[in-house]
């Protein structure tokens, strides 16, 4: 062997060994030949100095949650077991359980949230969460998970509002503000149980004030809500709405919706309405509530031009009910009520919160427009009539039109036959026409004329046959606004502002 080759082979064992011992270090954790992975995280904050108003808003966010959360519980609500009837389609079930057999449904479970409004355990909730509830079938949880089974002690549908009780002591009760004093555009929290999320609260603001959403078809529903844009979905019913100051303000209580969600509106009842009902249903178990009964609309530009006022003003009063409280003190259909105990009303829905505060036998001072001047008017409520004054549609009715004269007024899209005795009766009217057809998007389909309306009076002057109201609209001019008057095939009385 040469020395060259001795050389090269001794280099070559020396390489060995030692990328033998780099593999070694590598893996058996005694040495390490890599750079130190360890990462210093940055603590510093990017703003040293927070806008203070910033820190004391949320330093209020969480100081309200810590507080109120305990005043709210979650409900949950067992409905009683029903038992429907197949409509003969559950043969294979009779064979073996008789015909008499039906089809047990399993209980049904809701929940929703209510707000602690005494130390021995009142709660406020809303009517529609515990309504359907059966015997012993009202679970509440605290907000420290104690559990209670409570009994309702009142409803009342027409506000919503519902008031149950639970065997407890050393509660902490959630402190009530005044809803008269809210404005859109505050700060306010919505504190509840959504969509089975308990303790959760969610902030926005006020966005708009008495809201009417028209949450049921009662006529005699308060809708006068108290609109925000903090999250509230289902569970969020019967919560807590909260002002900065830690009140509760309102009874979280509906959402405006397409698909059964938030979506961006929630509704709350006003605190001082949902208090006032509280009262009276731990009280007596019942609301009583005074009422003027009349129906009532509110008035929009048309209206108010064809009743002589430059601009929308008041509540219109579309029908007075024979003997109510109303019609004793003299108020006419045709009226725009202005005010009520010196506080303006312009809403239907303003009207009705302010009178249904007030029980059977209250006076209230209403100031009244009619005929182009103020009158005032003393009402004494009476207790709710079951006279339904809710405005209803009516379909096309027949009518033998060759035996009574008829005629179509183009410019504002109806026709109109005169009454027979039988018609007449049927209204209990001794004078009128009836309208026999409406054009579809005419004027008058717009402004809510339907075929089956009698019209007895426009603009004050009776109308006892068609050549009368053909002599009344001729001898006004394009533009010009008048007022129906017109019977309803339930004998409702209802105003109707048509421009010509």
């Amino acid at each position: 062997m040469s020395k060259k080759s001795l050389i090269a082979g001794l280099l070559l064992i020396i390489g060995a060994v030692a990328f033998g011992g780099i593999l070694i270090a590598s893996f058996s954790g005694k040495a390490k030949l890599i750079a130190n992975p360890q990462i210093e995280f940055k603590t510093s904050p990017p703003i040293e100095n927070v806008n203070p108003n910033i820190k004391s808003l949320n330093d209020s966010f969480v100081e309200i949650s810590k507080l109120v959360m305990p005043s709210v519980v979650f409900i949950d609500v067992t409905a009683d077991v029903k038992k429907e009837n197949d409509n003969g389609n559950n043969k294979g079930f009779e064979f073996f359980f008789g015909p008499d057999f039906q089809m047990e449904q399993p209980p049904m479970h809701g929940s929703g949230s209510g707000v602690i409004i005494s130390k021995d355990g009142y709660i406020m909730t809303n009517n529609h969460v515990v309504k359907d509830a059966s015997e012993k079938g009202i679970k509440v949880v605290l907000n420290d998970k104690r559990e209670y089974s409570a009994k309702i002690i009142g409803t009342d549908p027409n506000t919503d509002i519902a008031v149950i009780k639970i065997d407890a002591d050393n509660l902490i009760p959630a402190s009530v503000g005044n809803s008269d004093n809210v404005q859109v555009g505050q700060w306010v929290l919505a504190i509840g149980n959504p969509l089975g999320l308990n303790n959760t609260i969610t902030a926005g603001i006020v966005s708009a004030l008495g809201r009417n959403i028209n949450i049921s078809n009662n006529s005699y529903s308060i809708n006068n809500f108290i609109q925000t844009d903090a999250v509230i979905n289902p569970g969020n019913s019967g919560g807590a709405l909260v002002d900065i100051n830690g009140f509760v303000i309102g009874i979280n209580t509906a959402i405006k919706t397409t698909t059964g969600y938030y979506q961006g509106y929630g509704f709350a009842v006003p605190m001082n309405l949902a208090k006032s009902v509280a009262e009276e249903l731990i009280k007596s178990g019942k609301v009583e509530r005074g009422y003027i009964g009349v129906a009532i609309k509110d008035l929009d530009n048309k209206e108010a031009k064809g009743f002589g006022l430059d601009k929308p003003k008041g509540v219109l009063v579309q029908n007075v009910i024979k003997d109510g409280a109303g019609d004793e003190a003299g108020l006419k259909p045709g009226d725009i009520i202005f005010s009520v105990d010196g506080k303006e009303v312009n809403a239907a829905n303003e009207l009705q919160t302010i009178i249904g505060s007030h029980r059977p036998g209250d006076e209230v001072k209403l100031v009244v427009f009619r005929d182009g001047s103020t009158i005032d008017k003393t009402v004494k409520l009476k207790p709710r009539s079951e006279d339904n004054i809710s405005m209803n549609d009516f379909g096309n009715k027949s009518e033998k039109t060759e035996d009574f004269k008829s005629k179509s007024f183009e410019n504002i899209g109806i026709t109109v036959i005169e009454l027979d005795s039988k018609t007449k009766s049927d209204y209990g009217v001794s004078e009128g026409i009836i309208i026999n057809n409406v054009k579809n998007f005419s004027e008058a389909f717009n402004r809510g004329l339907r075929a089956g309306m009698v019209i007895v009076e426009v603009n004050k002057e009776k109308i006892d046959n068609v050549e009368k109201l053909n002599s009344v609209l001729s001898g006004k001019s394009k533009g010009d606004v008048v007022v129906f008057k017109i019977v309803l095939q339930n004998k409702e009385i209802r105003l109707v502002a048509v421009e010509l």
